[in-house]
């Protein structure tokens, strides 16, 4: 809504079409939740304005565009591209840091505050619930982000109290992807979230155990755990035959 917000401000709202709707669907391709989510939020405020304000706005233009829908799951990111994240814009090098070392959705990671992190724990956000949830956190990410200049109260700091937006970090994430070549495109932030799960199963935890980290459904962890025994035993197969 603040981005509707900021990108609207001062239009008349009765000259939104479905063309020009479907346009900016269309635009947002690259990240089909972010469109669907969009198409969402318009139809609802304008259901709202018209069934509860009585804004006489007209028939929803949002109606009738299709939705882009559940997509592929999103595929763990390959270990060539997490090892060129030494040479990303520090941004997206932070951000990815932060998601693999949390387990938290992107967009939850890119907006952690300093305060979170309190030595071995850390406080992070399940996004679906809205639940925060003190999880023991990583060596290697409590090192890193001691590394970091501070600039604010958050990781990623916009200014000294506002964390950079999501869409900021996906915009030079978008970037640097686009350098590494066609083979990276397949691959989206949410995919870091994916591999810090099979990461897990690869070294041995439970399905409650990475349940404790991620908070995910008993189904997703299942989903994910099936990529990691293939990759171990795939690997053991290999060494057994050299």
């Amino acid at each position: 809504m603040d981005d509707l917000l900021e990108n609207n401000f001062g239009k008349d709202v009765r000259r939104t079409t479905k063309q020009g709707l479907r346009k900016v669907h269309d635009a947002l391709a690259d990240t089909p939740r972010k469109a669907d989510k969009r198409l969402q939020t318009v139809s609802l405020l304008w259901n709202y304005a018209v069934n509860k304000l009585d804004w006489p706005l007209g028939s929803n233009p949002s109606v009738g565009i299709d939705h882009f829908g559940k997509q592929r799951e999103f595929e763990p990111w390959p270990e060539w591209m997490v090892n060129k994240l030494a040479d990303a814009p520090a941004t997206v090098k932070t951000a990815a840091e932060l998601i693999l070392g949390t387990g938290q959705r992107p967009n939850a990671a890119i907006k952690m505050e300093r305060d979170q992190f309190r030595g071995e724990w850390m406080d992070v956000l399940d996004e679906k619930s809205d639940e925060r949830l003190e999880v023991f956190c990583p060596e290697d990410l409590r090192d890193y982000i001691a590394t970091l200049p501070r600039a604010g109260k958050h990781v990623l700091a916009k200014n000294l109290n506002e964390p950079l937006g999501y869409d900021a970090v996906e915009k030079a994430f978008r970037a640097w992807r686009k350098d590494l070549g066609p083979e990276a495109k397949p691959y989206v932030l949410h995919g870091l979230r994916k591999l810090a799960i099979v990461r897990l199963a690869e070294a041995g935890c439970s399905d409650a155990q990475i349940q404790a980290v991620t908070n995910q459904s008993a189904e997703m962890v299942a989903y994910y755990r099936k990529k990691a025994d293939r990759r171990r035993l795939s690997k053991a197969a290999h060494t057994r035959r050299i």
